[in-house]
């Protein structure tokens, strides 16, 4: 990726708070992999995974953790720093930063009666914003985005094309809901009858508190009676199913394509990797980990590791992975034996 302007390895390591190894006035002018990088390109090294294709690299520039500024092999101009992620994001988003939005309320938007924003505002082509909705300072609301009703919108969000927040709904500050998210939908009730399924109303609130930041067609239920709450700082990735009353702490991980049933509580700082499915009424305790494609139908210990279906201790899960592969030669050898003894018979 080419950088909207040039830099020097000296001025990456201001932004970054790095050491620098190597010379100040190396130029930049792009961002590239380690493979892929050449001598006027920023790259990154983290882990010792990538350590081989550090050693090949002809990047001019590489943001390293302490533990490989002495690597013997590489490009020479290092810079040293705790973490080269969050070091090249904050680098980006100094001399890139997100487009600059257009101020104002486009002439294609609808905006109902009754809805206020402070300082600025941008509204783009298409949008609805409902009546009554309050909206905090420098809030982006893209292109065909839907509002509903008496919603309440903190400072500093971004909600982008195509996604909806229902009526009910409350957001807090510096919230990012990507294209198609869904927030404050009606959530999956119903009650048996004689006539067949009779659909039971949704009446509670969802609650998204600051800095959470919400994956494209992600659909986050409203409660019941009660809300639905997401915490502070949560990140949560594209195709997520969150359901009605569901309770998720403040910066919990949720990759794509989780879902989450009624009423379960996902406390602070849990993980819940790639197609996991939670059933409805369930605790998952702060800090624990769910591997990707678990099934959880119980409660997960605070701190816990789980994976598997039923979701249990992710090492007795290898362990009975490992019993597993040494059962298969055991059984051929009884089947050759059987077969041996009904021939000698």
């Amino acid at each position: 990726m080419q950088l909207s302007s040039r830099l020097t390895a000296g001025e990456v390591s201001d932004l970054a708070g790095g050491i620098l190894f190597g010379t100040r006035a190396t130029p930049i002018a792009g961002v590239a992999t380690l493979e892929n990088a050449g001598p006027g390109d920023l790259s990154f090294l983290s882990t010792a995974r990538y350590l081989s294709a550090f050693r090949r690299s002809h990047a001019g520039v590489v943001l390293v953790a302490p533990a490989f500024q002495s690597e013997p092999e590489g490009p020479t101009t290092r810079i040293v720093v705790s973490s080269p992620h969050i070091a090249l994001s904050r680098v980006l988003s100094a001399i890139q930063g997100p487009p600059c939005p257009s101020w104002g309320v486009h002439p294609g938007a609808i905006v109902g009666a009754g809805t206020t924003w402070e300082g600025r505002i941008a509204v783009g082509s298409g949008a609805v914003i409902g009546k009554e909705v309050r909206l905090g300072e420098n809030c982006v609301v893209s292109d065909h985005v839907v509002i509903g009703d008496g919603v309440c919108i903190g400072s500093e969000c971004r909600i982008w094309s195509h996604a909806v927040v229902e009526s009910g709904a409350k957001l807090g500050d510096r919230v990012v809901l990507h294209p198609g998210a869904r927030v404050g939908t009606a959530g999956f009730g119903y009650a048996r009858s004689e006539s067949g399924h009779e659909p039971i109303l949704h009446i509670g609130g969802c609650v998204i508190e600051d800095d959470v930041e919400i994956g494209s067609n992600t659909t986050i239920d409203r409660g019941a009676l009660d809300d639905t709450v997401v915490g502070t700082g949560t990140k949560i990735d594209n195709l997520v199913q969150i359901a009605h009353n569901v309770r998720i702490g403040r910066n919990c991980l949720i990759m794509a394509q989780v879902g989450i049933a009624g009423s379960t509580a996902v406390n602070d700082d849990a993980i819940l990797a790639g197609q996991a499915g939670l059933a409805d009424h369930v605790t998952v305790g702060a800090g624990a980990r769910v591997a990707a494609q678990s099934g959880v139908i119980g409660d997960i210990a605070a701190g816990a590791t789980v994976s598997g279906y039923p979701a249990r201790n992710h090492r007795e899960v290898l362990r009975n992975a490992a019993a597993l592969k040494r059962l298969t030669p055991l059984t051929k050898r009884l089947e050759d034996l059987a077969r041996r003894d009904e021939q000698s018979g």
